[in-house]
């Protein structure tokens, strides 16, 4: 097994969970090869065994380039495990909660610097979700060589790790009364982002009316915040979207109508990096990751609110 930075940490907080007794399982999911090297899909699931519980899914890494996401999970798992130390509320939060994760989906393309997998897919165009609309050229999905960004696969072939995520979410996420799923990434725009399905149509999401409620809360709880909500084909259409999947898997499964899931992506606007540090340009991660080392603990400190408003957010769902 090949080690790296983002490996390591994610060991470092199992540890940390295990020391403060923080409930949780950790689970390695499967994993993939590549150039004579195994990687493992590692999960937490942290909480209650009660799977039917409010759930907060976080998931980083899909796009191996954007780093920064998986960093953003494990910084916020890492305090997680030190307030479990001192605070009880959290602790009894946690008889009733659940927060699951895969804070490195495409563990290949994190560590060789890649945006697709070793295969050379882009994850986040993989599903057999097909877009109606007018599409971006080459960016909203293809077909033609994994030579080129944004390649999608071969047709009706899920990916290793795609089919990894698809399984622990329909495990862990679907039986819950309700979830939330929040999907990491970088690379896009100069705002910071949060969107909701679909990306396949420009159709109204099905459950509008619980996301426009989530976006007032979030108004009332920190008028400030910085984050521009919208569904995600007002930026573009993309085909092959797991979430879009995902959540049309979820529909066509539910147990009662009361069973809510809603899929987010948070999009970090990484050109403002690139604007403030222009060199960076040159650096195979310099678009998607923010190098310098005081502008990541800014990012670290910046969404760190943002994470833990969905956690709470779900938590106070009865069931």
């Amino acid at each position: 097994m090949s080690k790296f930075p983002e490996l390591d940490l994610i060991d470092k907080v199992t540890r940390r969970f295990e020391r403060f007794g923080v409930p949780f399982e950790r689970q390695e999911l499967g994993t993939v090869n590549y150039k004579s090297n195994t990687y493992p899909v590692s999960s937490f699931v942290i909480g209650t065994s009660n799977k039917n519980a409010p759930t907060f899914g976080l998931f980083g890494g899909v796009h191996g380039l954007e780093k920064i996401g998986t960093h953003v999970i494990l910084n916020y798992l890492n305090s997680i495990a030190f307030r479990y130390a001192f605070n009880e509320n959290l602790a009894e939060k946690f008889k009733r909660v659940r927060i699951v994760s895969i804070p490195m989906v495409n563990p290949v393309g994190v560590r060789h610097n890649k945006r697709g997998n070793g295969n050379g897919v882009d994850l986040m165009r993989n599903s057999p979700t097909v877009a109606v609309g007018k599409t971006i050229p080459l960016a909203s999905g293809h077909r033609l060589s994994s030579k080129i960004w944004w390649y999608q696969g071969q047709e009706n072939v899920l990916e290793e790790e795609s089919k990894l995520l698809i399984d622990f979410v329909k495990k862990e996420m679907f039986e819950s009364y309700f979830s939330m799923a929040l999907d990491i990434h970088s690379g896009f725009g100069v705002k910071d982002r949060l969107w909701y399905p679909y990306s396949k149509t420009k159709e109204p999401f099905p459950l509008e009316t619980e996301v426009l409620a989530f976006k007032r809360m979030m108004k009332l709880v920190n008028p400030f915040h910085i984050y521009h909500l919208e569904t995600q084909s007002d930026a573009y259409l993309i085909n092959g979207d797991l979430w879009d999947h995902l959540y049309d898997l979820k529909q066509e499964s539910k147990p009662s109508n009361k069973n809510i899931f809603i899929p987010w992506t948070l999009e970090m606007g990484s050109w403002n990096w690139v604007k403030k540090n222009p060199f960076q340009i040159f650096q195979s991660t310099g678009m998607f990751h923010p190098i310098k080392k005081h502008r990541v603990h800014r990012i670290m400190r910046r969404h760190w609110w943002l994470l833990d408003f969905f956690s709470n957010f779900v938590s106070q769902t009865s069931y």
